[in-house]
């Protein structure tokens, strides 16, 4: 019987005695410091996260930057070659509804709107859809391929050169 109450002493004391307890004696990490392990870590990965972020947000904003200035240099670009780029604000403003994108082709500015018409029902023709721009100082210009990008709008004046819809003096309208 005694033997007996000494192993139920024993299961007791066993069964009493934490993971942690043992852990201890065995020089293991107890419960808490896992669990402290396992926030630094959490913490790190957070940290690291983050720096990633920063750094993409960092390449953004550089990207937009360059963009920025490229736009710019086109534009002085585009002015320097034979005034190709005219803000309205220059011809006096826009009358009436602006066309649609930031950029577009002007391939012909009429004071005569029959001869603006007679343009535009050409380039209709040739497939391509016309936006007809009153100026306040009595030009009609003939718009065409409206883009919110420079650099496509560029490409697009030199092909319609090249096609022979646009003249040789067309521009590009800065539509701010």
């Amino acid at each position: 019987m005694k033997k007996n109450l000494i192993i139920a002493l024993a299961l007791c004391c066993m069964m009493a005695v934490s993971c942690d307890f043992v852990r201890r004696i065995a020089g293991r990490p107890t419960s808490a410091d896992i669990e402290q392990i396992r926030q630094e870590r959490a913490l790190e990965q957070e940290r690291l996260h983050q720096a990633r972020l920063d750094s993409m947000k960092q390449v953004r904003q550089q990207m937009e930057d360059s963009l920025a200035a490229l736009e710019a240099y086109l534009l002085d670009s585009l002015v320097q070659s034979k005034g190709a780029a005219h803000d309205p604000s220059s011809l006096g403003g826009v009358q009436g509804e602006k066309p649609k994108g930031k950029y577009c082709v002007v391939v012909g500015a009429f004071r005569n709107r029959d001869n603006a018409t007679r343009k535009q029902k050409a380039c209709e023709e040739a497939g391509y859809e016309v936006t007809l721009v009153y100026f306040r100082n009595g030009l009609t210009a003939v718009t065409l391929c409206p883009s919110d990008s420079l650099p496509e709008t560029v490409e697009r004046l030199h092909a319609l050169r090249a096609k022979g819809i646009c003249p040789p003096d067309g521009w590009i309208l800065l539509n701010d």
